[in-house]
């Protein structure tokens, strides 16, 4: 191997610039012997390859002082992780269960979202959580254990002629340690310094001995972390506005308008906050969200392995790495809206349920309620039964709540030697994530509930079984009626317990993985060595993501979960995939190199897909080094994306975008909808694919300074998604996509509603007939006629054809993005007599991020819109003495425009009086800079340091078009924070 020359070290040095500290080693100890490795990015092992891309490494120093106690906390700000949304955390958790899951996160390089980052352990690929985030597969950082990591190498750029799939923008390689030869025991405890408890608990240990003839590393760890929710903090316990309430109150229900003579809602008088006055001047009882959001869920994780590694005969080495983790946690969404049978709004009480109001009369055909009067109309229980009551709104008391348990194993077993100057290696990989979720708060059964308010649901939770006018429970009794409007009953509150549900989800994700690769120089060209490496890999994948029967949406059910406010997702999928890879450094001179790579990759469900990197490194001088890449990359749809069954969530439609739907579904006066849809899987997805190119250069005019900049841009095309507005589009035709009412099983399209009401009017928008007498079901339809005469004989309000719920759309390749920007890293130290001085900074600059709209060609620009903020940027000043060290550092985010397109009329006009918006009509979020600071003591078998976060205790920006009120992604909330950490070295 020949030697690294002071220029490579100084940019292998400058490449660790980021926000954390960074060990200081003399240039003498790096031009030792150098142990022949493989560096992410590249499979030839011993060649200087540091410099021919934005490579950025986090040593177990850096580590140590980070004080990160998980993965998630050690990446979060870094500037090639930071912006966009891709990035999440249990920040960003709920309870259902199309929700992040909780005790979850993922890292997601550049903005373009988690599944494309590939996430590597030991340069191998880790199975995904079953567990998706919408149906984006990702891996679940925090299964990672923090005390096994010896290094992390972050690689942003395209890498699938390398690593396959998935490495879009990029690969975060996580390096375990190995050889270790002493044990160590670390105890970590961090809290907030407000009067809240936010207390993370961590308690790691390490062994490392010679066995059997080899090196044996054991660890363990445990992880404890308290919950952390809006009521925690001033700035998030209240509402950032006093509008953006939501009319269907906890526990305390209004009278829904329909049963209403004056059509106002009515405010109910035992609500347990003041009435707000609605834009319509009515007084009713409202919820703010902010009274059960939970900003961080809790998690308890354990984990521990092994790491094994032994030479055997003839200079082979059999290497084992083994691990199992096990996280829980808790998740919490706001408590479920209460709606009829069928999931209209506004669900029926008898009209005995007010009686025992004060001064509450009835006749025929009113309830007389103080001043206003209520219709009484008829409706139909669970089981057939003609009623007379009215509507009213609300929602449940409790929050929705799921414990979530992960459990994640794997194993990797290799060989690897030498064959002359050729080495080898060879391993079998086995990964496998398996979650369960159960709900255990808040979920109710929808005909359960309606069966309880009819005086239908039995002691054991069945529902009555009717004869005429008699009812049965079987063995069991009838539990009484449930009045939704009495409060602080025991009796009450028992018989609403018996239509609540459990409802269970059950995910598991297998990686089985074998592969072989070789690495060595090939010939002598111009005086130097070209080297190669190529290898083979097979992988065979498998998920399956199953709720239980209560939590899916079925056809037969008339697509209605069987509980409030829950959603599902049914996914199962397997893949079989073979890949061949070849790599070539060829030192084109003394001063200008080449590295070119090339990857065939082939799946049993979708086809096959090669892909070639270039990269260029030109060494002008000592001091200057300049470099250059272009790759091409894809990302394999994810298997939930291929084998989802049936997905429970909304889609947004933008009419602003497509003109026939702004027409037809939007009355012409543009805007947005998120309709209820279900999406389904789609086996003829294509691999989404992408373009990137890195130029940059290093500059190190001493051993003490280094600067680097590099400009890196992606285009990233076919993205998976489903498309509303084009779905949209689509049903106006192509009569097989609109549907009279529910979408039949097994078909796809829109559903649009016969029952369109207005007050106490319904109307059939597929009676409507064009001028040949044909209504929109006939493939020869004109649409345009029956638009035309569809709005000429109904009310004004209906000017655009009715949508009913549960559109049915399946997954496809929609969207575009392309992502421009550059790095820029400096690092300079000086030398004094008792230590050295460090100076790092990390500036990441989005010169664009354009996306393609729902439904549209037309590209959007992205950068400094809502959680996309232009610069990213963090400094930092250091010192390293013989036993003491500290730092402190500026983390900066700028400004981006506050989201605030999508709020209601109402919100606008409060924003206004409060006097935050511009004359036109828009806000910024403000620019956020926050300090971290660290110091710590080595002693001779010990270490302690102590860390402190957001050092000023500044609140997030305020973010008036966010429902918390601040960016939970791109700001923290938890204030002023620390963390006391002892090492013991035995």
């Amino acid at each position: 191997m020949r030697k690294l020359n002071p220029l490579a070290l100084a940019i292998a040095g400058s490449l660790l610039a980021s926000p954390f500290s960074y060990a200081q080693q003399e240039t003498a100890k790096e031009e030792q012997k150098v142990e022949r490795i493989e560096v992410t990015g590249s499979r030839i092992k011993g060649v200087d390859l540091e410099g021919t891309q934005p490579l950025v490494v986090i040593s177990a120093e850096d580590i140590k002082n980070s004080g990160a106690s998980s993965v998630y906390e050690l990446l979060r700000d870094l500037g090639q992780v930071r912006g966009g949304s891709g990035t999440f955390s249990t920040s960003e958790s709920g309870a259902t269960s199309t929700s992040t899951p909780a005790g979850q996160a993922a890292a997601s390089l550049r903005g373009l979202g988690p599944s494309s980052t590939l996430t590597l352990i030991n340069g191998r690929r880790v199975a995904a959580s079953s567990f998706a985030a919408g149906t984006q597969n990702f891996v679940d950082i925090n299964s990672i254990p923090l005390a096994a990591i010896e290094r992390v190498e972050i690689l942003a750029t395209g890498a699938s002629a390398i690593y396959g799939a998935d490495a879009v923008a990029g690969v975060i390689n996580y390096i375990l340690k190995k050889d270790y030869d002493k044990a160590e025991l670390n105890v970590s405890y961090g809290n907030s310094t407000a009067s809240s408890n936010e207390g993370t608990a961590n308690i790691n240990f390490i062994f490392g001995q010679q066995v059997a003839g080899g090196n044996l590393t054991l660890f363990a760890d445990f992880y404890d972390r308290q919950d952390f929710t809006a009521q925690d903090r001033d700035f998030s316990r209240n509402p950032i506005l006093a509008s953006n309430y939501s009319y269907l109150a906890k526990g305390t229900p209004n009278i829904y308008y329909f049963s209403a003579n004056s059509g106002d809602e009515i405010g109910n008088p035992q609500c347990a906050t003041p009435l707000v006055t609605t834009e319509f001047g009515e007084q009713i009882c409202a919820y703010y969200a902010n009274e059960d959001d939970v900003l961080r869920s809790p998690i308890k994780s354990v984990s521990g392995g092994l790491m094994f590694n032994r030479e055997l005969a003839n200079n082979v080495v059999w290497n084992t790495d083994l691990f199992y983790s096990r996280t829980k946690s808790t998740a919490v969404s706001s408590p479920a809206p209460i709606n009829q049978l069928n999931d209209a709004e506004g669900a029926w009480a008898p009209e005995n349920a007010l009686d025992h109001f004060p001064g509450v009369t009835r006749d025929n055909d009113f309830i007389y309620f103080g001043d206003d009067e209520i219709w009484i109309d008829p409706f139909f229980s669970p089981t057939g039964q003609r009623l007379w009551g009215f509507q009213f709104d609300a929602r449940f008391n409790d929050p929705r709540t799921v414990d979530v348990t992960t459990e994640a194993i794997r194993l990797v077993s290799s060989l690897q030697g030498s064959i002359g100057a050729w080495d080898w290696e060879s391993a079998v990989l086995l990964s496998r994530s398996k979650s369960t979720q159960e709900a255990n708060a808040g979920i109710y059964n929808r005909y359960k509930y309606h069966a309880a308010i009819a005086g239908e649901l039995c002691q054991d939770g069945s529902i009555a079984s009717r004869n005429g006018n008699s009812l049965s429970c079987g063995s069991s009794t009838l539990a009484g009626f449930y009045n939704p409007f009495i409060q602080n009953n025991a009796d009450n509150e028992a018989t609403l317990a018996l239509a609540q549900e459990v409802p269970t989800r059950d995910g598991l994700s297998t990686l089985y993985g074998w592969d072989a690769r070789f690495s060595g120089e090939l010939f002598e060209f111009r005086d130097q060595m070209v080297s190669a490496a190529f290898g083979v890999e097979l992988r065979k994948e498998k998920i399956s993501d199953e709720p239980s029967l209560n939590a899916q949406a079925r056809f037969e059910n008339a697509y209605l979960v069987d509980v409030f406010g829950f959603g599902s997702s049914l996914s199962v999928a397997s893949r079989s995939q073979a890949a061949v890879f070849g790599e070539f450094y060829v030192p084109l001179s003394d001063t200008v190199e080449l590295l070119a790579a090339g990857r065939y990759d082939h799946y049993d469900d979708f086809g096959g897909t090669f892909n070639p990197k270039v990269g260029f490194t030109w060494r002008p001088t000592d001091e200057l080094i300049l470099r250059a890449s272009w790759a091409t990359s894809f990302r394999a749809p994810s298997l939930t994306q291929a084998g989802v069954k049936l997905r429970t969530t909304t889609a947004r439609f933008d009419c602003s975008a497509n003109d026939l739907v702004n027409q037809f579904y939007c009355g012409g006066q543009g805007g947005t909808g998120t309709p209820n849809v279900l999406e389904l899987g789609n086996p003829d997805l294509k691999a989404e694919t992408s373009e990137s190119v890195s130029l940059g250069f290093g500059w190190s005019p001493s051993r003490d300074t280094t600067l680097t900049v590099d400009y890196w841009q992606f285009e990233h095309k076919r993205l998976v998604d489903t498309d509303m507005t084009a779905a949209l589009a689509r049903s106006i035709t192509d009569v097989s996509q609109r549907h009279c009412g529910l979408v039949p099983d097994g078909a796809t399209g829109i559903a649009l509603n016969t029952n369109a009401a207005v007050g106490r009017d319904s109307f059939n928008v597929c009676e409507v007939l064009d001028s040949q007498g044909r209504n929109l079901t006939d493939a020869n339809a004109n649409m345009t006629e029956i638009l035309n005469s569809w709005v000429e004989s109904t009310p004004a309000r209906l000017n655009s054809l009715p949508l009913l719920r549960d559109h049915v759309i399946q997954l496809d390749n929609v969207g575009q993005q392309t992502v421009k920007g550059t790095d820029i890293r400096f690092k300079h130290t000086l030398d004094f007599a008792g230590g050295r001085l460090g100076l790092d900074a990390d500036w990441t600059h989005y010169l664009s991020f354009e996306r393609n709209k729902a439904g549209s060609d037309q590209l959007e620009s992205l950068v400094g819109t809502y959680r996309y903020p232009r610069n990213i940027g963090t400094a930092r000043i250091s010192w390293r003495g013989e036993a003491i060290f500290t730092g402190l550092s500026a983390q900066y985010t700028s400004s981006y425009a506050d989201d605030i397109s999508r709020l209601r009329s109402r919100n606008i006009i409060e924003m206004e009086d409060l006097g935050v918006l511009r004359a036109d009509g828009t806000r910024d979020v403000s620019a956020w800079t926050t300090l971290k600071a660290n110091i710590g003591y080595d002693f001779e078998n010990a270490a302690i340091s102590f860390t402190v976060n957001n050092l000023l205790d500044r609140d997030p920006p305020k973010v008036f078009g966010a429902a918390r009120g601040f960016d939970s992604i791109n700001h923290d909330a938890l204030g002023r924070n620390y963390r006391l950490s002892f090492t013991y070295y035995f």
